[in-house]
């Protein structure tokens, strides 16, 4: 029998930003309610594809925690973990990995736009994450994967692998299908033809969610825009406006429709203050949560040892088939 399971996992890089938020971490806050079975998993092990001092590391796993907690995911509805605390993680990824052929893996478009953020030949673990991440998938016999549009290609990837072993072993693993996200993509502030990110060099292109009022309204008040005073939707003639409305969108909970009839009348220079305010009410409390939380470190190191511990009791039998099946038992 078949158990309806989502699985997800975010990278260790501190406190999520809104892009990561509306995205993502909302998404799983309502998952979590609708799904009897339901792992998210803190992707320390991924983290290591771009260069990380340990110390730094070790802090950002415990700020992406408290941070996910304070937006509401709940241990008592969901397994909540670290990734590298399950070892079955890599050892799955192993045997995936000789399923997996490499100019796959070098077509895939990460690949090529991390190596040359990195400006280097690339690692061996940068080309071979995405196997890694079919193996946080599969090892859970997960049926269901929240993603964004720029992983459909990877989950993609671990629906062919999961078929292929399939086909050579028998049927085990569950094709899993893709939850994705109906928000839109959040661009950053200061380009919006690209993506927000943490990394961006640009300070003010990126809103955390632990950002203070003063920080949000400054951010929203230098947001690209255009010569156009009217707000309009049109992301394609002017992105950065409609970057906003988006935005507006998402945190109000209303639709492109009705955020447009509440701006009829504002210029955009009051419209970014609009904006900047629902930021405010919707982060204030999840701000101050954030705070509480990682004043106690020894709590969030529990919580994830304990999804852990749960974790790994639901993979142990799972990866004890595989096991079998590939003929190591």
């Amino acid at each position: 029998m078949v158990v309806d399971r989502i699985f997800s996992g975010i990278q260790p890089t501190g406190t999520p930003h809104l892009g990561n938020y509306l995205g993502a971490i909302q998404n799983w806050v309502n998952l979590q309610e609708k799904c009897s079975s339901v792992l998210y998993s803190i992707m320390d092990m991924h983290s290591l594809t771009m260069p990380k001092e340990p110390a730094v590391l070790r802090q950002n796993i415990l700020d992406t925690t408290a941070a996910i907690l304070a937006c509401g995911i709940d241990p008592k509805k969901c397994f909540l973990f670290r990734q590298s605390l399950v070892p079955e993680h890599a050892e799955l990824a192993w045997i995936l990995g000789c399923l997996t052929n490499v100019p796959r893996l070098l077509r895939l478009p990460q690949w090529k736009m991390k190596r040359a953020s990195q400006n280097s030949e690339g690692t061996v673990g940068l080309l071979t994450y995405p196997v890694l991440q079919a193996a946080d998938i599969l090892l859970y016999k997960s049926t269901r994967v929240p993603v964004g549009e720029d992983q459909v290609l990877h989950l993609e990837l671990a629906q062919d692998i999961a078929q292929h072993f399939n086909k050579k072993y028998g049927e085990f693993f569950p094709v899993p299908k893709a939850i994705l996200s109906t928000t839109k993509k959040i661009k950053s502030l200061r380009d919006p033809s690209v993506k927000m990110s943490k990394s961006d060099p640009q300070k003010l292109a990126t809103v955390s969610i632990a950002d203070s009022p003063d920080e949000i309204v400054l951010k929203f008040r230098k947001a690209v825009t255009d010569f156009t005073s009217e707000v309009t939707y049109e992301p394609t003639a002017r992105p950065g406006v409609s970057n906003l409305v988006s935005i507006h969108a998402a945190v109000t909970g209303l639709s492109i429709r009705e955020v447009l009839h509440q701006a009829t009348g504002l210029d955009t220079a009051h419209y970014k203050m609009v904006v900047a305010e629902s930021v405010i009410q919707k982060f204030a409390p999840i701000r101050n949560e954030i705070k509480k939380l990682q004043e106690d470190k020894s709590h969030l190191i529990k919580v994830l040892e304990d999804g852990a511990e749960k974790a790994k009791e639901l993979a142990a039998p799972i990866y004890q088939e595989i096991k079998r099946l590939v003929g190591f038992q």
